[in-house]
This record gives structure tokens, sequence and C-alpha cells, in this order.
């Protein structure tokens, strides 16, 4: 396990949990909840800071890029060229050729645009960027984002923010099964107990934000989905028994010394 990590393109991770900046309290329970998950990969939308910004005061200011890799985002773009747009504008600021892509939809919903999401996932590999695509859960899509030169595929769990945790186990089994890239379950993780079931399922990491951030206690639940990630991927790689439809001893009679009715 101890060289178990997290491959994203040319990038190396030990982590395989991806946190956010949004929604905290203030940057101090955000900074304090960073350290307590051990991620080592960092979301920050690139529309919602100052990127001219980086003293104390600011979003970026509070990240310490020597322990930390900042994945730039294009949150609340709803085209492909508003999403290129915002890759462009986060890489000239220097915050990493990483970049998590977003191509919304519907507004309600913030289910993502596929058809826009796989022409901007294609434009910005063919450009050099590692590309991250936020994708639904979806087998035929996560295989055309792999072919348009997708770093890994990023299928949600549910809707963003929502909390209900994974809502189609089966289809991000599915996902895992159909592509040869990473798969990070990215959206709607609610506890611990959702983080493991994405890792048991045999996702390669989990993105979180609200769940976290939103949490009664940031930091303690920052720590809570660190222990979750790390006890899912130990019992992926373990495997567990096959499910059953009836009871099965847990000691085995087979081999057992006969007894007679006097002794």
């Amino acid at each position: 396990m101890a060289q178990d990590e997290l491959h994203i393109g040319p990038y190396r991770f030990r982590s395989r949990l991806i946190v956010g900046t949004g929604k905290y309290p203030d940057f101090h329970v955000m900074r304090a909840a960073h350290e307590a998950s051990g991620a080592e990969l960092i979301t920050v939308a690139v529309r919602r800071v100052n990127l001219d910004d980086r003293s104390q005061q600011s979003l970026l200011g509070w990240i310490d890029t020597d322990r930390f890799t900042i994945l730039p985002n294009t949150a609340g773009c709803y085209t492909a060229d508003e999403a290129i747009r915002i890759a462009h504008l986060g890489r000239a600021a220097g915050m990493s050729e990483l970049i998590k892509l977003e191509v919304i939809g519907d507004e309600k919903t913030l289910m993502p645009d596929t058809e826009a999401l796989v022409y901007a996932t294609k434009a910005l590999a063919r450009e050099g960027f590692v590309v991250m695509p936020y994708t639904n859960d979806d087998i035929v899509v996560a295989k055309k984002l792999q072919g348009a030169g997708a770093a890994c595929v990023m299928p949600l769990a549910a809707p963003i923010g929502s909390g209900q945790g994974v809502l189609n186990p089966l289809t991000i089994r599915f996902i895992v099964e159909a592509v040869s890239i990473p798969v990070i379950v990215d959206a709607g993780v609610g506890t611990a107990s959702d983080a493991a079931i994405a890792m048991e399922l045999g996702a390669d990491g989990v993105l979180m934000n609200t769940g976290i951030a939103e949490a009664r206690d940031p930091v303690a639940m920052a720590q809570a989905m660190r222990l979750a990630i790390e006890a899912g991927r130990i019992a992926h790689r373990a495997g567990r028994i096959p499910k059953k439809p009836y009871a099965s001893a847990s000691s085995p009679t087979e081999g057992l010394i006969p007894t007679s009715p006097h002794q």
C-alpha cells in the first residue's frame, strides 16, 4: 500500500482524496480542514478568485503551494468555449497544467452538458492540459472522454452538493471496468460511508467539497473522509466476500469430531 499512488497524467499523489475551497465558514477552518484531510490536490474555481491577489487576505494566499497542488476548475461555465477560456486563464496565472473541466448543461441540477464536455476535453488535451472532466455516471460518455484525451473521468455520485451519496453504484462499477484511466467520483458525497462505498466500488479517488465544508465540524469530517478513503481502498484491494442468499456458518462443520450422546 505504501506505493499505491494515484496517477493523473504525469502527476503522482499519495492521497486519493481531493478537496475543495468553497463554502467554508472562514479561511482558518478551510486551512485546518485541508490539513486534516491529508489531501495533496485542492481544487479552486478560477472564476471565483482574484488571480492577481496572492496576499493573506485572498483565497490563494491561504493555500501552501509548496505542500498542495492547485487544481483549477471551470465551475460556472455553461459552454465549451467559456470553459476553454477559463482553463487558459488558470494556466496563464500559473495555477497548473491540470484542469478540472466542468461544462454545465442544466442550471437547476447542475448536470453536465456531455456533448460540450467531450468537445472541450479534446480541445484542451490537444493544447497540453491534463484534463479531468466532471461528467455524469454514463459509461458511454466516459469512454468518449477517454478517447478525447482525458487524464481521468470524474462521474458524479449524486447531484453537486446534494449529499445523497452514491445513488447508482452499478454505473460507477461499469465505468471503472470500461476505462483504463483513473475514475474519480465527484459530487454528492455527504459522509464518510459514502466515500468508502465509492472506493470499494473500485474508484481511484474521490473529490468532495460540500460534504466537508458544510459539516457541523468540517475539520473532524475532513479527517473522517481521509480515513474512509483509505479504508475503502484497502477493502477494494482485499476483495469482499460474495453476497449469498442464505446463511453460512462462521465455523465450518466439515471435519468436526463426532460426539456420542453419552459424552
